[in-house]
């Protein structure tokens, strides 16, 4: 991507969640991303192993309404990230046991990029693949 084609800016929200499990935590994610007027959402740590769009409007703003997601194992893990359809196409490029890659292109100027969203486990083995794994990236060559 040439970095000269982005002609508008966009915010990105990271956030480990430690869960996604109660009305007070919706409230408290909702809060965050009006008052960030972010575009992206990348929470890690959902402890949830499945999402559609009816369960993000419990947390997220009307117009946050595109996602994908990594399930979590039990109440291990999970991330998801979320993004505004309005000024984005989006779409999984790539995931593994760690990471979600969504490709977004622009509606704006057609600009695309990839965006990877990125949770280890706390485990002593967890985080021992998890080191491996990015120590020794290995991108299919579609994304590359």
């Amino acid at each position: 991507m040439d970095s000269n084609l982005i002609s508008k800016s966009c915010k990105v929200l990271c956030w480990n969640v430690r869960g996604i499990n109660s009305d007070k935590k919706y409230v408290s994610i909702r809060d965050k991303i009006i008052e960030s007027n972010c575009d992206i959402v990348c929470l890690q740590e959902t402890k949830k192993e499945n999402f559609d769009l009816q369960f993000i409007k419990n947390f997220c703003p009307r117009q946050v309404d595109s996602f994908e997601f990594l399930p979590s194992v039990g109440a291990f893990g999970g991330i998801i990230t979320i993004w505004k359809s309005y000024p984005f196409y989006g779409h999984l490029a790539f995931s593994n046991d760690f990471s979600i890659s969504v490709e977004l292109t622009s509606k704006h100027d057609d600009s695309t990029w990839l965006l990877t969203n990125i949770y280890a486990p706390c485990t002593a083995s967890g985080k021992h693949l998890f080191l491996h794994w990015l120590k020794d990236i290995q991108m299919p060559p579609e994304v590359n």
